[in-house]
């Protein structure tokens, strides 16, 4: 059952994330539109500064292969720039071979430069025994900023498809990344440093500490500028941490009020871009719409995870073991706090975890897992999250087209053959590459080396959460999984490249596409998109997509551990 401070727990954040859809949406709406903020006179001397060494100009506007083309510029340039810092981190400051004992091997710095530029952020590695400050502060932070902005700056674009008719270009990328940085991830990211320093979050350059214990024990405590880089991690939907056990580290999250304001940064961007994208494209009912389908899978996702977890295991039970399944979870924030930071960072697209996915009961980690197999529609990542609930929107509509024999359109836009060929492409990609990997790594020997800890049920979904997570640019894992070897750190990149690239350029084509088109006023043969009728088809199509494709690779995972259980 739900528990009363569980459940006020929940209301609270749901009802903060409604009350700010609509300011921070139409404020986003404001920035990229070029209209005046309240941050122009502060901001506006540094963005002609910036233009100035970009060589650009908002007057200047880009085609979408030239917006492909730039995004990918920058994804290939900042992880070539990390892999290079991560290679010669020794050569760097504040780098203490005493401390820092996990070799940055080749593969591992790929993997880890690779998961940075992407926004999945999957480690491989225990923070603080294998990155310095310098990498911490200079490499990781930074690119938190850049992929992030970079995958607003997509979502953004996409939404100006829709916004625009019979133009052939969707904005300029380094504009929209300079808008990005500056108006929206900087000034919060600031603001919410400030506040977890408050609280206890360390922000320093000093050595790590060594005590004593009660026991006489030594301990290593380890120190750095931890602040800087753990807000960015979650408003940026990124998640990598400073620390190995990441959002259960007291230093990363000192308290239950900044677990709350940590969840609440990875939420409310991604949950407003629906308010934005009915601004500019002046459909602010269609833009709700969007919103609450979001919001009802959220919801159902809370509930079932934490029924889940609530009601703990049967062994438990006849050990008269009362209070839930508490294994795996910090005791400062128990199950409600855990379960609500495993539903928002599985939907966010970020693994800022407080807690370990492989001490959930195999129901409970089946929600996280359906999340990230959903393809962040729920919420999402930022940017990312708006054109995948919204393509999913789209394939719902040319399913129902075909069943009552309607023309196929979103917002007067045409979905006609090369859209639909885009959006296929869009749909199989995430599941082609999760699927096959999971496949190849149970039936190799290098694969099934990763399984140290468990086999069986549980151990093939160990296989396909880490696969899910990074195609969903997720990072989370299931920590059973041993995956820093040269074949996890190899397979795990190419999820992430196909889960980044492979759905950000179909979504972009699709913008010039819409773009180009001239808008159909509205007529009785078009579906009508802002009905509850339509939302349902929404979510009729994602979980249908989704079971088509993951339902037998569930039933082998934690389906039949769960079945096990109960037994």
């Amino acid at each position: 059952m739900l528990s009363v401070p569980s459940l006020l727990q929940y209301s609270l954040f749901l009802i903060i994330v409604i009350a700010l859809v609509k300011p921070v949406g139409g404020y986003i709406a404001r920035v990229f539109e070029g209209k005046p903020t309240f941050l122009d006179p502060l901001l506006r001397p540094l963005e002609s500064v910036v233009y100035r060494v970009l060589r650009t100009s908002p007057k200047v506007e880009m085609d979408w292969r030239s917006y492909a083309n730039a995004f990918l510029s920058l994804s290939l340039v900042g992880t070539l720039l990390l892999y290079a810092l991560l290679r010669l981190q020794a050569w760097f400051p504040w780098h203490n071979n005493a401390y820092l004992t996990t070799p940055l091997t080749p593969d591992l710095a790929m993997n880890t430069a690779i998961s940075f530029s992407t926004t999945t952020t999957w480690q491989a590695y225990g923070g603080e025994t294998t990155m310095s400050y310098w990498s911490q502060i200079v490499g990781l932070t930074a690119q938190n900023f850049l992929a992030g902005a970079a995958g607003l700056c997509v979502g953004i674009a996409f939404i100006r498809g829709f916004a625009r008719e019979r133009a052939f270009v969707i904005g300029n990328f380094w504009v929209d990344l300079t808008r990005a940085v500056l108006w929206v991830l900087l000034p919060i990211s600031l603001v919410g440093s400030l506040i977890l320093v408050w609280q206890g979050t360390p922000s320093n350059f000093a050595p790590y500490t060594s005590a004593a214990t009660l026991e006489g024990a030594k301990q290593v405590i380890p120190q750095g500028p931890v602040a800087a880089l753990q807000f960015i991690e979650n408003l940026g939907t990124n998640g990598g941490g400073f620390f190995n056990a990441n959002g259960a580290h007291p230093y990363e999250n000192p308290t239950p009020l900044t677990n709350f304001l940590e969840m609440l940064a990875i939420v409310v961007l991604p949950a407003s871009l629906t308010y934005t994208f009915g601004c500019m494209t002046r459909r602010p009912r269609d833009g709700w719409l969007l919103f609450w389908v979001m919001f009802f899978l959220f919801t159902a996702g809370l509930a079932v995870c934490h029924l889940a977890e609530q009601s703990g295991v049967p062994a438990t039970h006849l050990a008269e073991v009362p209070g839930g399944n508490l294994e795996g979870k910090e005791t400062r924030f128990g199950i409600g706090a855990s379960v609500l930071t495993a539903v928002t960072t599985s939907n966010g697209a970020t693994g800022s975890v407080n807690a370990a996915p492989d001490s959930l009961t195999p129901l409970g980690v089946t929600v996280p897992l359906i999340n990230m197999l959903l393809g962040e529609i729920i919420f999402g990542g930022l940017g990312t999250g708006i054109y995948s609930i919204i393509l999913v929107a789209l394939l719902g509509l040319f399913i129902v087209g075909l069943m009552v024999g309607r023309t196929p359109e979103y917002l007067g836009k045409v979905i006609g053959v090369r859209e639909v060929k885009l959006i296929i492409l869009y749909t199989l990609a995430c599941p082609a590459v999760v699927l096959l990997l999971t496949a190849l790594t149970v039936v190799s020997e290098s694969g099934l080396a990763g399984l140290t800890t468990n086999g069986g049920a549980h151990g093939f979904t160990e296989v396909i959460f880490a696969y899910a997570s990074c195609a969903a640019n997720n990072g989370q894992a299931m920590a059973g999984l041993s995956a820093n070897s040269a074949f996890f750190n190899n397979t795990t990149a190419i999820a992430m490249m196909v889960g980044r690239f492979a759905l950000a350029i179909p979504a972009l084509a699709l913008s010039g596409l819409f773009a180009a088109q001239r808008r159909r006023p509205p007529h009785s043969g078009a579906v009508p998109t802002d009905t509850l009728l339509f939302g349902t088809v929404v979510i009729g199509a994602a979980i249908l997509v989704s079971a088509l494709c993951y339902l037998p690779a569930l039933a082998l995972g934690p389906l039949a551990e769960q079945f096990s259980m109960v037994r």
